[in-house]
């Protein structure tokens, strides 16, 4: 089967990137906000990480094999449980910060929510006292 390859610039936008078909997600448009839910089967809270970094939003996922659960549940034949790390990235712009993503992860689906646009923040006019 040939390979789909995405437009030269969809790593720009909400399409990610570093995925590599782990991380299955839903994009929408509604109200002014982008909504992400992200599915992360299997995943505790504590494994996954989010970071914004250079207008890119990271999601990160951790995960860990547990040797001490090997004894007394047999030979294992034979293994299909994620074990190891991913990470995708969107990008949503370098006018966010850490306040304007909401995030929420319940039964198994992280839900992200943050603003299509943000207005630029206007520089407060600050009064320097001369003295003397």
């Amino acid at each position: 089967f040939p390979r789909m390859r995405m437009p030269e610039d969809a790593e720009r936008k909400l399409y990610g990137k570093h995925a590599n078909g782990i991380m299955k997600t839903d994009v929408r448009d509604k109200d002014g906000n982008y909504e992400l839910d992200i599915d992360l089967p299997g995943f505790k809270k504590e494994e996954i990480s989010l970071t914004l970094d250079n207008g890119y939003l990271v999601v990160g996922a951790c995960k860990a094999v547990d040797e001490e659960d090997k004894d007394d549940k047999g030979k294992v034949l034979r293994q299909e449980r994620y074990s190891g790390a991913m990470q995708r990235s969107f990008y949503v712009g370098e006018g966010l910060d850490e306040t304007d993503v909401k995030a929420k992860f319940e039964d198994g689906v992280l839900s992200l929510t943050f603003p299509k646009e943000k207005e630029p923040e206007i520089p407060e006019k600050k009064t320097i006292m001369i003295e003397g």
